[in-house]
């Protein structure tokens, strides 16, 4: 990549004068999360790794989101609790109110960011009211697809020009969102913490032992996986991590089972643990998936990993070896598939050793550098068009004079 000549000119740069590259100065860097910080969530889990992967190089990141309850780590700026609404088959803990404006605006004012990474950022709450107040360069990640009502709302095509720079973390997420905006975007991954997994001690069992992780709704798929497990021996054992809106209708209908273990919400330990100690991980989503990111946990944990065919996780089993697919919504193929990973095992050692291997390309180390290529761009173009997004940028587009406080001169 080539450096800037100039980027010490631009009114948003405070690195040291010698050094033009953004990998080479600290810069600050503002991560917007439209998810509550305190909820489990895809979206979350890469918001936080990026942040302290772009930490561990030097960089001063603070991430700003909802929050239910005291921010999960250092580096977070609470906007205020979420409000559950639903989105995409899924209950999303976004904060579209007023009160989470008011500490956007005020977060922004105080922070002074060279840079704004917002991920999802057509979703209300505070990724609009970023794009709105465009405070700095912005770059937006789309991870959804699927299709999404935020779509419909009036002004968002204007909205997703307020941006330097589109990503998006798969093709369909792209496509999702350039057949609703327009635009181009390129398309990155998502990243995986990888040491966590290799330094993590495994969880131990009595018996085969298949993992579960994953908000409890229909679209992932858990009550397939349950009946799966019901129809299979008795030596199998089901650990069922995380909860949702259908852990008590759920448990209502399994709970007797004594083989499933209802383990509820557990830290990000735990889930490391766990899933590295079971024989298969198991990830029966229906629909609705932009990327494998929970693939790929299991395959950087070296446990096999069955999984639906969707279109989404195939971006990450991408040779066929990664990981052992099958039909979504068909408890019987995914009780075969269970059985055939738990007895064979050639196929399970197969699958291990090329999910590991498909995993280490996922780095989040990776991703960040990635990322910061992207911000120095988002700084370049800005700095060709400063006016870009600001109130007197936007009225000459409009064709009103940008200079305002020039007098036209009365004729004579």
């Amino acid at each position: 990549m080539t450096c800037p000549t100039n980027l010490e000119s631009h009114p948003h740069f405070r690195g040291p004068r010698r050094l033009y590259h953004v990998a080479l100065f600290a810069v600050r860097i503002g991560i917007v999360s439209p998810y509550s910080l305190t909820s489990p969530g895809g979206v979350q889990t890469q918001v936080l790794g990026l942040a302290r992967a772009l930490g561990t190089v030097g960089h001063q990141v603070r991430v700003l989101g909802p929050c239910d309850g005291a921010p999960p780590e250092t580096g977070v700026t609470p906007l205020g609790a979420s409000i559950p609404t639903f989105a995409n088959g899924s209950i999303a803990p976004i904060a579209p109110d007023l009160a989470c404006t008011l500490r956007t605006i005020r977060a922004f004012r105080d922070e002074e960011f060279d840079v704004i990474h917002i991920h999802e950022p057509i979703c209300p709450g505070p990724c609009q009211t970023a794009l709105f107040m465009r405070s700095a360069p912005i770059v937006g990640t789309w991870h959804a697809a699927g299709g999404s009502k935020a779509y419909l709302t009036p002004g968002v095509r204007w909205l997703a020009t307020r941006m330097n720079v589109r990503t998006a973390v798969s093709t369909d997420a792209r496509d999702m969102a350039h057949e609703a905006l327009g635009g181009e975007y390129e398309v990155v991954f998502n990243g995986i913490e990888f040491e966590n997994f290799r330094q993590s001690s495994a969880a131990t069992s009595s018996t085969p032992t298949i993992a579960y992780l994953g908000r409890h709704e229909p679209r992932k798929g858990l009550e397939v996986l349950l009946q799966a497990v019901a129809s299979m021996s008795e030596d199998v054992t089901l650990w069922v991590m995380s909860d949702g809106p259908q852990t008590d209708e759920l448990r209502s209908r399994y709970g007797t089972n004594e083989r499933v273990k209802w383990l509820g919400a557990v830290s990000d330990e735990e889930k490391i643990s766990r899933i590295k100690g079971a024989d298969v991980f198991c990830v029966p989503s229906l629909r609705g998936e932009s990327f494998g990111i929970v693939l790929l946990e299991g395959m950087a944990a070296g446990t096999p990993v069955v999984a639906s065919d969707l279109p989404g996780y195939r971006n990450v089993a991408i040779g066929g070896n990664e990981a052992y697919l099958v039909p979504p919504g068909d408890a019987e193929a995914l009780r075969a598939g269970l059985r055939r990973v738990l007895d064979d095992e050639l196929l399970s050692n197969r699958l291990s050793k090329a999910g590991l291997r498909r995993a280490s390309e996922f780095s989040m180390a990776r991703l960040a550098n990635i990322y910061l290529g992207l911000y120095e761009r988002a700084i370049e173009i800005e700095q060709r068009d400063p006016d870009r997004g600001g109130w007197r940028g936007e009225l000459s587009r409009m064709g009103w004079p940008s200079n305002l406080n020039k007098r036209t001169p009365e004729p004579s």
